[in-house]
């Protein structure tokens, strides 16, 4: 048995892969990538690395072995997702995988917002396939706002549509962990994980956080949608991008950011990491 993991090279897939070589012999793992030159020092730990890309779906024929258990990281290029997504569900089903995961969205089918749509028709393209799933939906990545700390701390503010609305991130690295456990354990199998961190934050507490630990005054600024896509579409964010990031604030308004299930802390056997933490590390390696 091999664990396939693609967009391996990626900020969640070198994750997984580590978190998967502290759990398996190097040689069961398989590293899913469109450069196998930046997958080189994968290579030299003793990784397989195929090369395919979602766009390619003959590249894909390749990627996958009959009883390999694969975990399809969604792509970044909205608006072509489906189609990428759906050729790797294919491929997969063609070749006999035992276990197909998918990192969805919080919510699945349920979520509103047009930023799962791409997600719900993956998920329905891989029950159509037949092929055994593992739906793991992930929650907001707390990355999603530490990583972008340079504007905030210049201008103090964090921008947002969300209001007084609560979120339940995650580290990345949490959510690699569940991708890891679920890829190596057992009784998965056509189960749908509901993943988000352990405690629902508001953006007022984030900025607050945030000046503490910087030293230096930051608010939080709820902008009604329209002026706050304007906002980031003059930044520089592609239109569609801009539109997709305030629609999941005008969601985490209506509170659907903010389950705390805890599927996320019992996958991974530990707390999931606070906010504070990750607002930390932001901040160390500025």
């Amino acid at each position: 048995m091999s664990i396939v993991v693609t967009a391996a090279t990626g900020k969640l897939g070198r994750l997984v892969v580590e978190e998967l070589l502290a759990k398996v012999p190097a040689d069961q793992v398989v590293a899913v990538v469109r450069n196998p030159a930046a997958a080189a020092g994968l290579a030299d730990r003793g990784v397989t690395v195929r090369t395919a890309d979602y766009n390619d779906p003959q590249s894909l024929k390749e990627a996958f072995r009959g009883g390999d258990r694969v975990l399809l990281i969604s792509g970044n290029e909205m608006g072509r997702r489906v189609a990428q997504h759906t050729a790797v569900v294919r491929a997969a089903a063609a070749a006999g995988v035992a276990q197909f995961a998918y990192t969805g969205i919080l919510g699945g089918p349920d979520a509103d917002f047009d930023l799962a749509d791409e997600h719900k028709a993956t998920e329905q393209a891989v029950l159509d396939s037949g092929v055994p799933y593992t739906f793991l939906r992930n929650g907001w990545y707390s990355e999603n706002y530490t990583e972008n700390l340079g504007p905030v701390l210049e201008h103090g503010a964090v921008l947002s549509s969300a209001g007084e609305g609560r979120v339940a991130s995650a580290a990345r690295a949490d959510y690699a962990a569940a991708a890891a456990a679920v890829l190596t354990g057992e009784g998965h199998l056509g189960r749908a994980y509901e993943l988000s961190g352990d405690v629902a934050w508001s953006l007022d507490e984030y900025a607050a956080e945030v000046g503490r630990q910087s030293g230096k005054p930051v608010v939080h600024r709820s902008l009604p949608p329209a002026e706050h896509q304007a906002v980031l579409v003059d930044a520089g964010v592609p239109a569609p991008v801009a539109a997709a990031l305030v629609g999941v604030d005008v969601a985490a308004a209506r509170g659907v950011l903010s389950g705390t299930s805890g599927e996320l802390r019992r996958l991974i056997g530990r707390p999931t990491t606070p906010i504070a933490e990750s607002i930390a590390v932001a901040l160390r390696v500025r």
